[in-house]
């Protein structure tokens, strides 16, 4: 994993288990009408003021802001499942997990690609759709250690949904609904 990678899951983190910061009360408009349909106003405000560029973009940049850290998020989970795959014996329940968890990541990076790649044809009317997609890929890893204590990717679970829920609420502002 790169510095800048795990710097950002280490914020990312730090932002889902802070959630008493004072960026929320300083959301510009447009964060807040976006935020204000998500189910954790906080995580979205701190996670888009995790940009430097969001305090001067439109429903577009903002969009861009969006799909980018939910991106970021998926490939740096992706990449850090793969990474305890190498290491993992071969015959057992964690691998499988394992393998499971991967396949999921794989499919929600597809889906944040081609969702930013929509966005960057101006082609918009499946991003919500796409941005769901990979919502549903966190629920699936998640869902594989139901039989287990704890998921070891809980907490990435949750940011990635948490992610795909602002760029669901951002996407429907290009579609009215």
């Amino acid at each position: 994993m790169k510095m800048a990678d795990s710097f950002f899951l280490c914020f990312l983190l730090f932002i889902l288990l802070n959630p008493s910061s004072s960026l929320a009360n300083h959301a510009s408009e447009l964060v807040n009408e976006v935020c204000v349909k998500t189910s954790n106003y906080t995580f979205c405000v701190e996670s888009l003021y995790s940009d430097p560029h969001t305090p001067e973009a439109d429903s577009y940049g903002l969009a861009v802001i969006a799909f980018r850290l939910a991106y970021i998020n998926a490939t740096t989970t992706r990449d850090y499942i793969l990474k305890l795959l190498k290491k993992a014996s071969s015959n057992s329940s964690i691998r499988r997990n394992l393998q499971r968890c991967a396949s999921d990541y794989y499919k929600a990076v597809s889906a944040i690609e081609t969702a930013y790649n929509d966005l960057n044809s101006e082609t918009f009317f499946e991003l919500a759709d796409l941005a769901a997609v990979a919502s549903r890929s966190a629920d699936d890893c998640e869902a594989s250690y139901k039989r287990t204590r704890n998921s070891p990717f809980t907490s990435l679970n949750k940011a990635l949904k948490g992610l795909c829920e602002i760029c669901v609420a951002i996407s429907k502002r290009f579609t009215g609904s």
